[in-house]
């Protein structure tokens, strides 16, 4: 291992890290704030919203991270009726590009995960907050919800490092993340494994944070789930 050239180059991975962050808090941001309103509407099971909702959960679920950023940054650029639209100041930055396909992909995993969690309340619950007087809308912008996320955060976390290293397409449309500074690195000095070993060590660093966060999280916010004795 050539540990002199890592070190010389950790400017390179440092801004690496701060990219594959940025893009993986942005698109898990995003994407949180199009589950959510998603998982409500599938809930509700309207007929023509619900097939079209599902339609779009099942193509970004049923089709590679890889496939989808092609076709956003490679593939829309192919029409030109789409570069001589305002869109085209959005669509020509591989960033953007990046953070669309990643935003709609992990949005449709979320709002399973969401979904999912929305139709495990308890009835008992509903019924209390109805028996007090509290409207639908507040019924589910004070129990419901933040009932669902508590029982989503274990499925979320996963979600979360499923994102981080999901990431690692963005190198492939010339984003200098974490794995693109590995294979910058290793295409610089003609190294074998140098690059790609420190991304792996820096990814399992960041997985390992965010696996401690969640953990926290869970034992503060799930603690009236566990048995008292284990508390």
């Amino acid at each position: 291992m050539r540990i002199d050239l890592i070190s010389e180059n950790a400017d390179l991975f440092v801004t690496g890290i701060s990219m594959t962050l940025k893009l993986t808090v942005l698109s898990l941001a995003i994407g949180m704030v199009i589950a959510l309103p998603v998982a409500v509407l599938r809930g509700m099971r309207l007929p023509v919203i619900d097939k079209v909702l599902r339609g779009y959960i099942f193509a970004f679920r049923g089709t590679p991270m890889l496939v989808q950023t092609y076709l956003i940054y490679y593939g829309l650029a192919q029409f030109e009726v789409v570069r001589d639209s305002v869109f085209w100041a959005v669509l020509k930055s591989p960033f953007n590009c990046a953070l669309i396909a990643f935003s709609l992909n992990t949005a449709a995993y979320t709002a399973e995960i969401l979904r999912g969690a929305l139709e495990a309340t308890p009835k008992g619950e509903i019924e209390a907050a109805e028996a007090i007087g509290l409207s639908p809308l507040q019924v589910l912008r004070r129990i419901t919800i933040p009932g669902a996320f508590r029982r989503a955060l274990p499925q979320y976390g996963n979600e979360v490092i499923l994102m981080l290293h999901g990431s690692t397409v963005a190198s492939v449309i010339t984003i200098q993340d974490i794995l693109g500074a590995g294979r910058t690195l290793n295409g610089k000095y003609y190294l074998a494994y140098e690059g790609l070993v420190t991304a792996a060590l820096l990814y399992l660093a960041l997985t390992f944070l965010i696996a401690a966060a969640f953990g926290l999280g869970g034992r503060k916010w799930l603690a009236h789930l566990r048995p008292a004795a284990t508390r």
